[in-house]
């Protein structure tokens, strides 16, 4: 004799809250990137052009250093 499983899984669901977990947490990495690019920008703009100077940067250096396309 044989038997069959009838119990069902809900994978469709599970699914769906992984895709809107993602969502979420993309939505909260994007916020925390574009903070820290604010605070780093607000932080360089501060300085002196002799301190920017003395840490190898001039000012048209900062967007690309907040915004990380600038290689360190």
């Amino acid at each position: 004799m044989a038997t069959f499983d009838t119990n069902t899984t809900n994978y469709a669901t599970a699914s769906a809250a992984n895709r809107a977990a993602r969502y979420v947490g993309d939505i909260i990495a994007s916020v925390i990137a574009w903070n820290d690019a604010r605070v780093t920008r607000n932080v360089l703009s501060a300085l002196s052009d002799r301190e920017l100077d003395d840490i190898g940067l001039t000012r048209g250096d900062i967007d690309s250093v907040a915004t990380s396309t600038y290689i360190r």
